[in-house]
């Protein structure tokens, strides 16, 4: 288990003072028995819980046993040989990836991979349900065929946005940018010359080449002078478009009866774009990928003539019911006590919604088949929440939290998972100020050949608020992140249409399930609750004063 410490200045603080009044501990537990309530459970090493103020803290462990397991607990040896040995992540994610495919709120594929996650679990005799929480936009899209067709002939790569209408039959229109108009008179005139054209509406990138690439081949001079006119370009031509009015820009264009608009939201990776929603209503909204994009942008701005025809097929169905899955392992002898793991199911459209969240939906699946081969009858009540709507705004998990308030009172813990395919490499508390007592214990039973990879970071910043994790957490319940390498995630995969199922890597994925399931059984096994005192977040460095609890929002149960 690697570890990180953060540095300490003693003269900065007092801590008799800080630890009873800003949630700071400095806490030794060393070295901690076998739990009394089960006996195959043994702790591997001594633990130093170290809590910092408003910085990092971590648990310290002494060296790992050179065995694979660190104490001779059959379930431990049990979840390894099914999740590691007899996994069934490969299959269970190429059905949902290859077969239902992407997970829109409001779409059928949403709906069938609810469908699909409650078969499977009735397959393996796990009690699951779905839950209706609100409502959504009922869409979906069908073919999508983008052709330049003057001056030349090309097929582009190109997207429906979300929820945005077809065009029914295949339409023909001129493209054309945005100009640069100086009074609400010229602004009027141009609008009324847009009837049947498609008007390109982002600014486009002067290199669509990946930053790292650039970087490391070409001049200092050359980078400079690139990011200098790619700052340039987008903000000159922003300021074009916020002349149209903002946000009523989509509204006017609209008015103006254009054929469509066509945007781009590049990633900053090859060949990668980020397509999220439509801004219309009425005419179809496409994302072109960065390079055919800015071809277009070139053609119209040279007036050389640039003609696209589209046959974009979509189909609305007005609000339909959205569901979160519910599965549940009841427990046996603190049934009103909880552990939660943690996923949401739906995804972006423009591709599978493999590593967003495909992967941590899997975990999450193969953990519950992992615990009911292995661990049938938990001592707390073991759930896992396959979340609707996280796209949205954390709407699955938040309608959660407000529907069930004694499950937010009686948590023990939830470990929930939302980025990528890499290993499980940091779990931070989340701002609880004894959390590390636990998780540190938790982690001391983990096989090396998964917890040396994992470092553990106390009691923690709430560096992440944009995931499931946070609709309990803002309610004070100790709610963890297990949280995966990000960089290549967030430029590559994270909401774009390369998130596809060759990107998965199935080793880390079946280490990640494995994890899951034995934090359950270990947190399900503590003999004590985990505490929920809050220590001192660390500064915002906006305000100069220590950053607030995360709060909780009323989840948007209808669109």
């Amino acid at each position: 288990m690697r570890t990180r410490v953060s540095s300490l200045d003693e003269r900065a603080w007092n801590a008799e003072d800080r630890n009873r009044n800003h949630g700071v501990s400095l806490v030794t537990l060393s070295p901690y028995p076998p739990y009394p309530e089960n006996p195959h459970m043994t702790s591997r090493a001594s633990i130093i819980a170290v809590g910092l103020f408003a910085t990092l803290a971590a648990v310290v462990s002494a060296p790992l046993a050179a065995q694979t397991f660190p104490s001779d607990d059959p379930v431990i040896r049990a979840m390894w040989d099914a999740g590691m040995e007899h996994s069934q992540a490969e299959s269970l994610a190429q059905v949902l990836l290859d077969s239902i495919g992407p997970r829109l709120a409001g779409s059928p594929g949403l709906s069938s991979a609810v469908d699909w996650l409650l078969t499977t679990y009735a397959s393996w005799d796990v009690p699951a349900r779905r839950e209706q929480y609100g409502t959504w936009r009922g869409w979906q899209h069908g073919i999508t065929h983008v052709d330049l067709v003057a001056p030349r002939m090309q097929t582009l790569e190109a997207y429906l946005l979300a929820w945005s209408p077809g065009t029914g039959a295949p339409i023909e229109g001129d493209a054309v940018v945005v100009p640069d108009l100086a009074t609400e008179a010229d602004i009027t005139r141009w609008l009324s010359s847009l009837n049947g054209k498609f008007v390109l509406v982002s600014p486009p990138e002067p290199m669509c080449r990946a930053d790292q690439e650039l970087e490391r081949y070409a001049t200092p001079t050359t980078v400079a002078r690139m990011d200098s006119l790619r700052s340039a370009t987008q903000r000159s031509y922003r300021q074009r478009v916020a002349r149209l009015g903002g946000r009523a820009a989509a509204r006017r264009l609209e008015e103006a009866e254009v054929a469509g608009v066509i945007s781009t939201n590049w990633s900053g990776g090859w060949g990668v774009n980020k397509v999220f929603s439509a801004p219309t209503g009425q005419v179809v909204a496409l994302d072109v990928s960065c390079e055919h994009y800015g071809m277009l942008f070139r053609l119209a701005a040279n007036q050389q003539g640039p003609r696209l025809r589209v046959h974009a097929e979509a189909e609305s169905s007005g609000e339909v019911p959205q569901f979160n899955v519910i599965a549940e392992l009841r427990g046996t002898e603190l049934p009103d006590e909880y552990v939660v793991l943690s996923a949401h199911l739906d995804s972006w459209h423009s591709a599978q919604g493999a590593t967003d969240n495909g992967t941590g939906t899997i975990m999450m699946l193969e953990a519950m088949r992992i615990l009911r081969s292995t661990y049938p009858q938990p001592r707390r009540t073991i759930v896992v929440g396959h979340w609707g709507a996280e796209e949205m705004g954390l709407i699955g998990s938040g309608s959660f939290r407000e529907d069930h308030p004694e499950i937010v009172d009686g948590l023990q813990a939830l470990f929930n998972q939302d980025n990528g395919t890499w290993r499980v490499e940091r779990i931070e508390g989340q701002g609880f100020l004894r959390a590390g007592e636990h998780i540190g214990r938790w982690m001391s039973q983990v096989p090396a050949e998964i917890a040396d990879h994992v470092a553990l970071e106390f009691p923690g910043a709430q560096d992440n608020r944009g995931s499931d994790h946070v609709s309990l957490l803002c309610a004070g319940a100790p709610a963890f992140r297990l949280q995966s390498g990000y960089d290549e995630y967030r430029q590559y995969t994270w909401h774009t249409n390369r998130d596809t199922y060759d990107k998965i890597v199935f080793d880390d994925l079946k280490n990640n399930a494995t994890l899951a399931a034995m934090l359950a059984y270990l947190a399900s096994e503590d003999p004590e609750r985990v505490p929920r005192d809050r220590a001192l977040l660390p500064t915002d460095p906006r305000t100069g004063q220590p950053r607030t609890w995360v709060s909780c929002s009323p989840p948007r149960r209808s669109p």
